[in-house]
């Protein structure tokens, strides 16, 4: 037996008897053998303890008035007793009319035919006691033994079941290899290939550009032959002011090659992209979204930009990170304990109720009371963190099932958005809600993609996700914003790459059609003049002035916009309004929308 200690294994000897240990030594078999001969005695003892009357007997009569013997009562047995109970009876005074009976034995005394009869019955009962005993202690060990078989039966599936997996695993870590060293190869000798088509690329440009360089040379030479060197240089100061078809509006040759015309300087800034491929984290700032994807795919730098854009936009921002510290969130509230996380989450919801009744009981209109939040200060913005783990730290599961319902269902209109940045897009690792079906397919999501090295097997981010929009079923591919270090600091109000596409006033504009129309003249000798629109422009300012609009927002009109049937994209449309304010016949007034001038 196993003793879980000392003192255990001393009470247990304690209360063992002698011929218990020793019967505990024994084999199996002679356990069997000790058993059968304790049950042969007890068995023996108890037959002999059955027959047979332990002490002798008396058997007498009763003589009746009429000289009759009756030596039985009613229900036929014997008058009999003791000699002792026959001798006490005599002394005490016994009738006359007792007599012993003379049919039975000598003189009615009848000897005892077992009188160790006692003897026997104790016999038959330590017989069985001892076998019962040893039994017992044999179903004890037996329990013992088969929690032991059991373990040992556990333990040698579980060495196979490793051993298996083991085998499986070092196959896979083989192909792997394998795998990996096949693609070296095969970039490698792309990389090759490449590197040979691109020096063969490059010596034919190079013998091309020598052979136009002296096939022009040789024209020059022919077209300039007979002139003096002075009429060489007025030939070729008329070639540069010449007009060529090439060039657009006023431009020259002499104000393409103008060295003065080149922006420098913080002047470059002034020359905004008309393309933004970022402009669609824009969504992410007023509406509650979802943000997911693998390890290292940049989900977290993504929320710290939209962080930043909150920040400008004017929310109060409050962030709930388990696994960081404030250092990380510089300018804004963050928590980082789970005792505050779940108090947050509290305070949360009952602000989100608060509102919410407030707001059913007035007789405001939804925009009218989403502009009394802005104006008293309350759009707040709440950013979870590692929300896959909030199920497994807070236990209050009621709790977290009613914040995920009300938080991704109510938020947005009451100015109370929440961004949620986990590993997956499952209801199980958004705090583990249950019931709403499809809740988390409808909402706005940004999926980050990852990427895995093929040498060192680290994710790192591609730069693209893919975004579904708020109760769309479609994944548009977008660029992920460009950021060299991590945002841990959000003091400033508009960062460096907050507002990556600010709205352009006049001056600006003008500036960009002097650069871009206007080179090698001044602003003011064309500022009276036209400014002719492309043929599309032309088409879409048509479209606005036939409309009647005043302000024009792109998103509005985009879908009844169409020249002979064929429809265009938000940038294209941009790209033409740009041209329209540019020409001084509308303003910017706001992202994508314009406001005509009147004529």
């Amino acid at each position: 037996m196993n003793y879980l200690s000392e003192k255990h294994k001393t009470l247990s000897e304690s209360q063992q008897s002698g011929l218990m240990k020793w019967f505990g030594q024994l084999p199996m078999d002679k356990k069997a053998v000790a058993i059968g001969l304790s049950l042969t005695v007890g068995i023996s003892s108890a037959a002999m303890a059955w027959k047979g009357e332990s002490s002798d007997r008396i058997y007498f009569c009763v003589r009746t008035p009429q000289k009759k013997l009756v030596c039985q009562d009613q229900n036929n047995r014997p008058f009999r007793m003791t000699p002792h109970y026959w001798e006490q009876w005599k002394q005490e005074g016994m009738p006359r009319q007792i007599v012993r009976n003379p049919a039975m034995g000598v003189n009615g005394l009848v000897k005892a035919t077992n009188p160790y009869k006692p003897f026997w019955a104790f016999g038959g009962f330590l017989g069985f006691a001892l076998a019962g005993w040893m039994l017992r202690h044999c179903q004890s060990e037996e329990k013992q033994r088969a929690v032991f078989e059991d373990i040992a039966q556990k333990r040698d599936a579980a060495k196979a079941e490793m051993a298996a997996r083991s085998e499986l695993l070092e196959s896979y870590r083989d192909v792997a290899i394998a795998e990996v060293q096949l693609q070296a190869d095969l970039d490698l000798i792309a990389n090759d290939r490449t590197v040979d088509i691109q020096k063969a690329e490059i010596y034919a440009h190079t013998e091309i550009e020598v052979t136009q360089m002296e096939a022009t040379d040789a024209i020059f030479e022919a077209q300039t032959a007979g002139m003096t060197e002075q009429q060489k240089a007025e030939y070729i100061k008329q070639l540069r002011l010449m007009k060529t078809p090439y060039l657009q509006g006023s431009q020259t040759l002499q104000g393409t090659i103008d060295p003065n015309d080149k922006v420098t300087g913080a002047d470059n800034q002034v020359i905004a992209p008309i393309l933004n491929p970022v402009a669609w984290v824009q969504n992410l700032v007023k509406q509650t979204c979802l943000i997911w994807g693998n390890q290292g795919g940049g989900k977290s730098w993504l929320a710290r930009y939209v962080i930043q854009l909150k920040k400008q936009a004017g929310y109060r921002v409050i962030v709930l990170d388990p696994d960081s510290n404030r250092s990380e969130w510089r300018g804004v509230e963050s928590y980082h304990s789970w005792d505050e996380i779940e108090q947050q989450i509290r305070n949360y919801l009952k602000e989100l109720e608060s509102r919410l009744k407030t707001f059913n009981d007035s007789s405001m209109s939804e925009e009218q009371w989403r502009q009394k939040l802005w104006a008293e200060g309350k759009a707040t913005a709440l950013i979870c963190e590692e929300a896959t783990t909030y199920g497994d730290f807070i236990k209050d599961a009621e709790l977290l099932d009613k914040f995920g319902k009300l938080a991704l269902t109510k938020s947005r209109k009451q100015e109370m958005p929440i961004t949620v940045v986990a590993h997956n897009n499952t209801q199980t690792c958004l705090f583990g809600i249950k019931g709403l079906h499809n809740l988390v397919s409808k909402m706005l999501q940004v999926e980050c993609l990852a990427s895995v090295d093929p040498v060192t097997l680290q994710p790192s981010s591609t730069g693209f996700a893919k975004v579904k929009l708020d109760s769309s079923n479609e994944w548009l591919d977008v660029n992920l914003p460009k950021m060299t270090a991590k945002i841990s600091d959000f003091s400033d109000a508009i960062p460096a790459e907050s507002n990556p596409n600010p709205p352009i006033d006049k001056a600006t504009l003008e500036r960009i059609y002097e650069l871009e129309f206007n080179l090698g003249n001044k602003v003011g000798d064309t500022q009276d003049e036209p400014k002719k629109l492309s043929t599309m422009a032309q088409k879409l300012y048509e479209y606005l002035t036939r409309t009647e609009r005043i302000e024009a927002d792109v998103r509005e009109f985009k879908g009844n916009f169409k020249v002979n049937g064929e429809r265009f994209t938000v940038e294209q449309i941009k790209g033409w309004m740009y041209e329209i304010v540019g020409a001084g016949l509308a303003d910017w007034i706001a992202e994508g929308v314009i406001k005509l001038n009147q004529i």
